[in-house]
């Protein structure tokens, strides 16, 4: 078994406030950790710098996603090696294979925690976040092979259809992977919360699980983008930290988007209470 817990999701579906959770946590401060500082406990497997000494050149962006993909298990591999106990590693990946590369390394992986949140709320943050309408949110995440571009400091990751990525992390029990709603991380923090604690093998200690649930909430983390901005925005972006509430859809979908998001990802929002009462 290796070291590595995945910290994993689909785009603008909680990954961050994971991350900022367990930075808290773990740092047991008094006051909250800055959000410029989460790279200190968690990783992520996208950054270009970590796959540099494997290319001619070091440019990672002159290799194609075939070629990163190709990558991606040693540079997995030298960041567990490198990584002093638990290796907490963020990933948009979903769960499987490119051109026969696989996206996680399973031999140095231990466990995994994977965020999900309503496709119709995740419509409007990735369109917010990538500077795209509706419209072209929704196509986004309907295409199967979909994914991000060759950066300068990110390599490509392979995300596929919201759907396929919720299946591929969600689709068979795995004891490993700890599965969580994005809306509980809202309506039932300290429950929601307490199951990543004891999902890492941590002892109960509500006092510090209290405390990192205030530090991290979505308007602390608002609150220090405002006032120092935050490294992980996307140059499109206007802020990372925009509503962070559930149920946007309801103001800002038409009839007909809401009727696209599910022809498209009916049986994961069914399996999940997605579904719109209308469409049961």
């Amino acid at each position: 078994m290796g070291n590595i817990c995945w910290l994993a999701s689909y785009p603008k579906s909680g990954n961050t406030w994971i991350r900022a959770f367990l930075a808290n946590y773990f740092s047991n401060q008094s006051t909250p950790v800055d959000i410029n500082a989460l790279h200190e406990l968690s990783q992520s497997e996208a950054s270009a710098f970590r796959y540099q000494h494997h290319v001619e050149g070091g440019d990672t962006t002159a290799l194609d996603a075939e070629a990163i993909c190709a990558i991606r298990p040693l540079v997995q591999a030298e960041m567990a090696q490198q990584a002093h106990g638990t290796a907490f590693v963020k990933t948009h990946n979903f769960l499987g294979e490119y051109k026969g590369y696989p996206l996680h390394n399973s031999a140095v992986t231990s466990a995994a925690v994977y965020v999900l949140r309503n496709p119709l709320d995740v419509a409007i943050s990735v369109a917010n976040y990538f500077a795209l309408t509706l419209d072209e949110a929704i196509d986004f995440m309907a295409e199967e092979m979909t994914g991000t571009p060759s950066e300068e400091h990110n390599v490509p990751q392979i995300i596929s259809s919201w759907s396929n990525h919720v299946q591929s992390w969600t689709g068979q029990a795995d004891p490993s992977i700890l599965v969580l709603k994005y809306e509980d991380l809202l309506d039932k923090p300290q429950k929601a919360f307490r199951k990543v604690v004891s999902h890492l093998g941590q002892p109960r200690d509500d006092k510090r699980l209290k405390r990192a649930i205030q530090f991290c909430s979505f308007a602390q983390m608002k609150q220090q983008e405002r006032k120092g901005g935050f490294v992980e925005r996307h140059e499109n972006a206007r802020s990372f930290f925009r509503s962070g509430r559930k149920n946007q859809w309801l103001q800002t979908l038409s009839d007909e988007q809401v009727a696209r998001l599910v022809e498209d990802h009916r049986e994961q929002m069914e399996r999940f209470g997605y579904l719109p009462p209308k469409f049961r």
